[in-house]
């Protein structure tokens, strides 16, 4: 357009409208965005500090889900924790039962032995529950010892069998300190818990004993239903796939560049983990002790590894707290260098609008010098 000519005062009014109608532009921006900083145009140096606050605000903000499923697999082990604990005391009660219930592993009949008497022998019948053994004492020539006698017992041979007394360890026959009576036990292995015993022929006495050597197998079997939930929970304790009751890892990231990290170790909190084993045997008050101080030295390590998650739980949460208020400080940082002062920007906008209707009107009137020419004709 350079080719129309236009007066001074015009070509002024002119560019005074084009600048104002540039900063109505750059304002009207600066209110539908916002920002008073949209591109590196507006201002290089607030715009790239903004965008890279901004970045690093938007990474550590990616981090906040690690740390939140960090927290969540920490709880996981710890619910197990909690549960198993539950259980290893449940187990201690259960022993502790079995502690308490007596066995009668002593002597439960004895019966002065005077024998047959010389050069006679004797037929003794006996009956262990549902079976039967026979055995001969005395000698058909001299006369048997007590001990000739025990041994005799306890090699009777059953009756409609091949087994013997001794082969079948349930009972078994002795004598007394002084070596006068011969005593029917309760042999060390023996698990059932009653047994009805029957000798007779024994100098033409009867001895009918009944026996209950244990009310602890019932207790075996709970104690160990209780270890198997024991690996059952420890098992099922896992989250997103990281089991920290099986010995997994965990790797928690606390800022963008890795640098910053908590690994969290796993521990084995299987019954095998924990050194608690399967009773096949408490008939002795040795063997239930044994079972009490492994769940008692169970019990203190649960509590050692709950105070090690949840110490571990306080400082993931704690870090994840501190993540959340710097991203807010970044992001304000961010906001505090490309954010516009709204009420600044619409008061600008109102006297830009005043300056142009101002130009408007002044354009007018510098061109009345130039319209009056027309009078002429």
């Amino acid at each position: 357009m350079s080719d129309i000519s236009l007066t001074a005062s015009m070509r002024s009014n002119l560019l005074s409208l084009q600048n104002t109608q540039s900063l109505m532009d750059m304002t009207q921006e600066r209110l539908s965005t916002g920002k008073k900083v949209n591109s590196a145009i507006d201002n290089p140096s607030s715009y790239y500090t903004a965008q890279s606050l901004t970045n690093r605000a938007s990474d550590l903000e990616g981090l906040l889900d690690s740390m939140g499923q960090g927290i969540q697999t920490i709880k996981a082990a710890n619910e197990g924790i909690e549960a198993i604990t539950s259980f290893v005391e449940q187990a201690k009660a259960v022993a502790n039962t079995a502690r308490d219930t007596a066995l009668k592993t002593e002597l439960v009949a004895s019966k002065e032995y005077a024998g047959p008497g010389a050069d006679t022998q004797k037929e003794v019948t006996i009956k262990v529950g549902d079976k039967e053994y026979k055995a001969t004492i005395g000698k058909a020539t001299g006369e048997m010892t007590i001990d000739e006698a025990i041994n005799a017992l306890n090699g009777a041979t059953e009756v409609g069998g091949t087994g013997t007394l001794s082969a079948a360890k349930t009972i078994t026959f002795g004598k007394t300190a002084d070596g006068k009576s011969i005593t029917v036990a309760l042999a060390a292995d023996t698990k059932e818990t009653k047994i009805n015993v029957n000798v007779t022929g024994l100098d033409d006495i009867a001895m009918s004993v009944t026996i209950n050597p244990t009310a602890r197998d019932t207790s075996i079997q709970q104690f160990n239903d209780i270890l198997s939930q024991i690996d059952q929970i420890a098992s099922d304790s896992s989250y997103k796939g990281i089991n920290l009751l099986k010995g997994d890892k965990l790797k928690v990231i606390f800022n963008e560049d890795r640098s910053s990290y908590l690994d969290v170790e796993g521990k084995n909190a299987t019954s095998s983990g924990l050194g608690l084993s399967t009773v096949t045997d408490w008939s002795t008050s040795t063997a239930v002790d044994a079972s009490i101080t492994e769940v008692e030295s169970a019990i203190n390590q649960l509590r050692d590894m709950a105070s090690e998650f949840g110490n571990n739980y306080s400082i993931v949460q704690t870090r994840q707290d501190f993540t959340e208020n710097l991203i807010n400080v970044l992001e304000e940082g961010a906001d505090d260098l490309t954010l516009a002062d709204m009420n600044e920007e619409s008061a600008n906008m109102l006297a830009l609008q005043t300056r142009q209707q101002l130009a408007i009107n002044s354009l007018s009137l510098a061109s009345q010098a130039a319209q009056s020419v027309l009078s002429l004709f």
